[in-house]
């Protein structure tokens, strides 16, 4: 830390420790416990909020995921496969 930056620290006040705030004791959060029913309930109401995705949009995005594993896969079993045959013929 160099001395401009203590100046500066020095005339803002904060080159001092500050005491730490205490909350007063009759401040602590109390909890309800939710029923399982209203739990329940409650997890149904944002259940029906969910934009759920058509079965064409399932399908569709299936399809996708398979066809990009599947490239990558086969590009990364080339690229092991030509790395292989490097070495060997490096080494070999």
């Amino acid at each position: 830390m160099n001395r401009q930056t203590k100046r500066m620290m020095q005339k803002q006040g904060s080159d001092k420790p500050r005491a730490p705030e205490k909350k007063p004791a009759s401040a602590q959060a109390t909890h309800e416990r939710t029923s399982p029913a209203r739990f329940l309930s409650e997890v149904r109401a944002e259940l029906r909020k969910v934009a759920w995705p058509t079965s064409n949009e399932v399908v569709n995005s299936t399809i996708i995921v398979l066809i990009t594993v599947v490239v990558m896969t086969a590009l990364i079993f080339g690229f092991d496969y030509l790395s292989a045959k490097f070495v060997l013929f490096l080494y070999g």
